[in-house]
């Protein structure tokens, strides 16, 4: 325990000495016990792990660790694909354009094949409504909604009108480019706009061409900073402040309230979708006696897949909100919910009960092979 708590205070040092906003030696909003936690989670594993007050957007937890040991920009300096947690955000954008309704429908059989591209989804009955669809999952939902809203030429004049409007709602929950947060080495993500696209893209595209980005993959990136913060915007029900380390700062860019694009009708069926996820989803392992909303994301790449969660609690009255992010952790039931979980737990109710104790223990003893 000695050897944890002054690895905490090392941590704690650091962070204080990369944070810009001023004064240096004023007390930080990290907690403690929150970031010990974390880093005995992170043990052996290459990842992050962050958490915010929603109601003042007070970083309380930013753990992280990779080969070389912890590295902040782990957390707020190096974007990845969002996999499945980003149907989030997907669905209150959706939604705020009309393009879909909390009754939409869409077919799934083990997932949809266009040409010679097959997306697969794992078994779920068929058709899912939205808020099902965002508890199983569905990629299938995701991709033809997303598509449809890029090819919609009647809402739309042009393709480049769609996903710039797209983008413009994403922007406004945090993701894209950086916050402009109080400590060092943030970065930015991608989120594909009408140039880049076009760039890339030199011979024509159209929803389908980018529809990956419907279920957080291919041209889309966040770090978990900004995938914590989706997470607050959620549980605020539309706003959050910009995400910072120094608790007694005075920089206005850290004590205003920014307002999402979202409307305000789209977040009650995301968000009882996100609880429908850990009541009877893809997030059953962290079900607990208090209401936790969460999204499983598991992103594929070469190896491993890398395993996501965001999350927070309570539902109706939010103290907590959550990102997990495991580089190769497989499923992200598989390591990053039981994780925020365990962090939740140790938030609300001040301490880990004995079972909690144990599980902590397992994923800290679990090591993953970092090899591609």
């Amino acid at each position: 325990m000695k050897r944890n708590l002054i690895s905490v205070l090392c941590s704690l040092v650091c962070l204080t000495a990369i944070a810009q906003d001023l004064p240096k030696d004023g007390p930080l909003t990290i907690r403690p016990m929150l970031q010990q936690l974390g880093e005995r989670l992170l043990k052996g594993k290459t990842g992050a792990i962050v958490a915010i007050n929603p109601s003042n957007g007070e970083i309380l937890c930013i753990a992280t660790n990779t080969p070389n040991g912890s590295d902040v920009r782990q957390a707020i300096g190096k974007p990845n694909a969002p996999g499945s947690t980003f149907k989030t955000a997907q669905a209150l954008t959706l939604l705020s354009e009309g393009i879909i309704t909390p009754e939409t429908t869409v077919e799934c059989v083990n997932g949809i094949t266009d040409g010679n591209i097959k997306v697969g989804c794992h078994k779920h009955r068929s058709p899912l409504a939205l808020k099902d669809a965002l508890a199983q999952s569905c990629n299938t939902w995701f991709l033809m909604t997303f598509a449809s809203m890029i090819n919609d030429d009647f809402m739309y004049e042009s393709k480049e009108e769609a996903i710039t409007t797209w983008r413009s709602y994403m922007q406004s929950m945090g993701l894209g480019g950086p916050m402009h947060i109080d400590i060092q080495g943030e970065q930015g993500g991608l989120l594909a706009g009408a140039d880049y696209l076009n760039r890339r893209y030199k011979e024509g595209w159209d929803g389908k061409t980018i529809w990956w980005a419907g279920m957080g993959q291919g041209d889309v990136t966040c770090t978990p900073l900004q995938l914590c913060n989706l997470a607050v915007t959620i549980a605020n029900r539309g706003w959050y402040y910009v995400p910072h380390i120094h608790k007694e700062t005075k920089n206005q860019r850290y004590l205003t309230k920014r307002q999402t694009k979202v409307s305000p009708e789209a977040y009650p069926v995301v968000i009882e979708g996100m609880r429908l996820a850990v009541e009877k989803g893809t997030a059953t392992c962290i079900k607990t006696t208090y209401p936790i909303c969460g999204k499983t994301g598991t992103i594929e790449n070469p190896g491993e897949d890398h395993s996501a969660f965001i999350a927070f609690a309570p539902m109706n009255d939010p103290k907590i909100a959550i990102a997990v992010y495991v580089e190769h952790g497989g499923f992200g039931a598989d390591l990053a919910a039981p994780m925020a979980g365990l962090v939740i737990e140790q938030y609300l109710k001040g301490k880990l009960s004995t079972a909690s104790e144990d599980k902590a223990k397992r994923i800290e003893n679990k090591k993953i092979n970092r090899e591609k």
